[in-house]
């Protein structure tokens, strides 16, 4: 089936897209580039809570999940920290993520969640370390673990 034989290869793109978007948040709050800390162009302090961490996280979580190298665990890390954004940061200014402007926050959790839960796809260097680890002997290019 069409959708079945996609679905690896879309899994691994929206992984990738994800990782992307979320490692350009943190190297502009770390680094003041790209428009910087929420568009101010300059860079969070160093060790501030939690903007500073958040923004480590983001760029940390964010490679590794574009790269798909420990994809399940940088994904957990990753939607938990938007998690804690949203309520913390977001929710006590608001109840819906439209009044207090916390959409990104929990799109990115929910979009992370996925990503733990479903693994990283067929494009993936987990994916590919488990097939040189294996030997090559599986005829497909999924993890065991990975129902991608």
């Amino acid at each position: 089936m069409t959708s079945d034989r996609l679905r690896g290869p879309v899994l691994s793109l929206f992984r990738m897209v994800t990782g992307f978007l979320f490692l350009l948040h943190g190297t502009a709050s770390l680094f003041g580039v790209l428009g910087g800390n929420r568009g101010t162009g300059l860079a969070v302090e160093l060790g501030t809570w939690p903007s500073w961490w958040a923004a480590l996280i983001q760029l940390v979580c964010g490679a590794l999940v574009l790269a798909g190298l420990a994809t399940r665990v940088s994904a957990v890390v990753a939607s938990g920290s938007m998690a804690y954004a949203y309520f913390v940061v977001h929710q006590p200014e608001g109840l819906l993520p439209l009044d207090n402007g916390g959409e990104p926050a929990a799109m990115y959790c929910w979009a992370f969640l996925l990503i733990a839960v479903l693994g990283p796809g067929t494009w993936a260097l987990d994916t590919l370390l488990v097939r040189l680890r294996d030997g090559g002997t599986h005829g497909s290019a999924r993890p065991a673990h990975d129902t991608a």
